[in-house]
């Protein structure tokens, strides 16, 4: 398998948490391209063939077809490798865990991509920014930690007491927050507990 890669875009970085919770070796068992995202590498013929939406990550398989969009590869890579499973494994934790993402990944990395969008000036020339949106996009994703912070309050990580894609999500999001001046609240406690909690994981480096 081929990995096509970006080390500066967010959500590469989410699927290299996961390959590197899995324990899986990058180089060896899944091999690595970086593509130029500044240089619009994504958008060339070449590329398009491999996703016609024009973004990284991608996985090549053996047979030469490709897998786009960085939760699909990681449900994938879940299935070949279920342990340690990030998804979940009992109905109600799979339910659990399914719930919780799709909070974090509507609620908090939608916010944070589109706060970027539209208020960055790397995107200034690459798209129409809106940056009342995206000011929208920053309340919401700063409220959103709120919720985050309740739950944490109430279980060690996200959806409960073990590590899973809710996690590793969420912590792509808020630190590429970063790049858009969106922060975590100064009161939410519990958050910061987990964050740093998180980051220390070697796979938080990946």
């Amino acid at each position: 398998m081929k990995l096509y890669d970006s080390k500066t875009a967010p959500n590469p970085r989410r699927t290299r948490i996961f390959i590197a919770e899995k324990g899986l070796d990058i180089g060896s068992a899944i091999e690595v391209e970086q593509v130029d995202i500044n240089a619009l590498a994504t958008r060339t013929p070449e590329f398009l063939k491999k996703n016609p939406m024009g973004r990284v990550p991608v996985l090549e398989l053996d047979d030469g077809s490709h897998i786009a969009e960085s939760i699909a590869i990681c449900r994938y890579l879940e299935a070949l490798h279920p342990d340690p499973p990030l998804f979940g494994t009992t109905p109600e934790e799979i339910a659990r865990v399914e719930m919780w993402h799709q909070r974090v990944d509507y609620n908090l990395c939608e916010r944070v991509f589109g706060c970027f969008q539209n208020t960055h000036d790397y995107m200034k020339d690459r798209m129409q920014q809106v940056p009342e949106f995206g000011e929208v996009c920053r309340a919401a994703a700063v409220e959103f930690m709120g919720v985050l912070d309740e739950q944490l309050g109430r279980a060690r990580f996200i959806a409960g007491d073990r590590y899973t894609m809710a996690d590793i999500s969420a912590l792509m999001a808020i630190d590429f927050g970063r790049v858009a001046k969106i922060r975590m609240p100064d009161d939410a406690k519990n958050l910061a507990r987990w964050h740093e909690e998180v980051s220390a994981r070697p796979s938080a480096s990946a």
